[in-house]
C-alpha cells in the first residue's frame, strides 16, 4: 500500500465561491455559536453554582451532562468552519480530519444514549414516582453519566481507527464543510469501506433500538399520565416531558433528513444545509428548551446573570 493512499489534507466543500457571502456564512456561525456558548455557558455555571440544582436530575446526569455535549459537539465542527470561511480555504489536515471525526462521534454518541437514559428517568419520576429516590441515586446517576460517555468514546476510537486505516484511491475532496465517515468512505478504494459499512450497520442498529427504548418509555409514559385525574397533574407531568421530548425530536429528526436520503435528493447544497441543522442548530436551540419549562433552572440563570 503506498503513502499516497494516505492524504495529508482534506479539501472541505466551501458555502460558496464568493468571499462575500463567505464573509455572510462566518457572520451566521458566529451567531450561532455565540448563542451555544452562552446559553449552554448560562446552564454550566448555575448547575455548578446553585446548590438546590445539585440534584440527580440537574448535576450529575442530565442538564450538566447535555450542556457539556453541545459545547463540544459545536466546538468540534463551527470554528473550523469559521476560520474557512474567514481566511477563504478550504484545507484541513489528515490529523486534523481524524481528530474531527473522533470527537464529533464522541459528542454525538455520548449524547444520544444520555437521550435514552433521560427517557428513563422520565419513565421512573411518572411511572415509578415512590421508588424514585432510590432508582436516582447519585452513585447510580454517576454510573450512567459515565457509561454514556464510554459509550461515545468506544464508538468513536472503532470508527476511527477503522476510517483512517482504509486506503483513499478517489482523491482527498470532501463533499462537506466539515469531516465525517460518510463522505471519507466515498474517497475510500473498491471494496475496502465495507469493514466500516458494518460498524455503521452496527451503530444504526443499536441507536435504534435506544430510540424504541424512548418510544416504549413514553407509551408508558403517556398510559400513566391519562390515568391521573387532575388536570394539573397532567400539566406536572407533561411539562416535566416536554423538554426531554422536544430535544429528542429535534435531535433525531435532523439526523434523519441529513442521512437515510434517497440518492435522487442528494446535492451538494442540500448536503451543506442538512450538516447545518444537525451539527450547529441544535446546540445552540437545546439551552432554550431545557428551561422552557424549568421555573428552577430560569431562577438559577437569572441569579446568575444579575449577580
Amino acid at each position: 500500500m503506498s503513502n499516497s493512499s494516505f492524504p495529508n489534507e482534506f479539501l472541505l466543500l466551501p458555502f460558496t465561491d464568493t468571499h462575500k457571502l463567505q464573509l455572510l456564512h462566518f457572520g451566521l456561525f458566529l451567531g450561532i455559536y455565540l448563542a451555544a456558548l452562552l446559553g449552554n455557558g448560562l446552564i454550566l455555571t448555575a448547575v455548578a453554582c446553585d446548590h438546590h440544582l445539585h440534584t440527580p436530575m440537574y448535576f450529575f446526569h442530565v442538564l450538566l451532562n447535555l450542556a457539556l455535549l453541545d459545547l463540544g459537539s459545536i466546538t468540534t465542527t463551527v470554528p473550523n468552519a469559521m476560520a474557512n470561511s474567514l481566511w477563504d480555504t478550504r484545507s484541513i489536515s489528515y490529523a486534523g480530519c481524524a481528530t474531527q471525526v473522533f470527537t464529533f462521534a464522541v459528542f454525538l454518541t455520548a449524547e444520544f444514549f444520555l437521550l435514552t437514559i433521560m427517557a428513563y428517568d422520565r419513565l421512573c419520576s411518572i411511572c415509578q414516582p415512590l421508588h424514585y429516590g432510590r432508582i436516582t441515586a447519585s452513585r447510580t446517576c454517576v454510573n450512567m453519566a459515565a457509561a454514556a460517555w464510554c459509550s461515545g468514546f468506544l464508538y468513536a476510537v472503532l470508527h476511527t481507527t477503522n476510517t483512517f486505516s482504509l486506503p483513499l484511491c478517489q482523491g482527498n475532496a470532501l463533499d462537506q464543510f466539515f469531516c465525517e465517515i460518510p463522505q471519507i468512505l466515498k474517497l475510500s478504494c473498491s471494496d475496502a469501506y465495507l469493514r466500516e459499512i458494518g460498524l455503521l450497520v452496527f451503530t444504526a442498529c443499536s441507536r435504534f433500538g435506544c430510540f424504541l427504548f424512548i418510544f416504549y418509555s413514553y407509551v408508558q409514559i403517556f398510559r400513566a399520565v391519562l390515568r391521573i385525574p387532575s388536570e394539573q397533574g397532567w400539566y406536572k407531568a407533561f411539562s416535566t416531558c416536554l423538554p426531554h421530548l422536544a430535544v429528542v425530536s429535534l435531535f433525531i429528526s435532523t439526523a434523519i433528513f441529513a442521512y437515510p436520503k434517497p440518492p435522487s435528493m442528494s446535492s451538494s447544497f442540500l448536503n451543506l444545509l442538512l450538516a447545518v441543522l444537525y451539527s450547529a442548530v441544535p446546540p445552540a436551540v437545546n439551552p432554550l428548551i431545557y428551561s422552557m419549562r424549568n421555573q428552577e433552572l430560569k431562577d438559577a440563570v437569572w441569579k446568575v446573570m444579575t449577580e
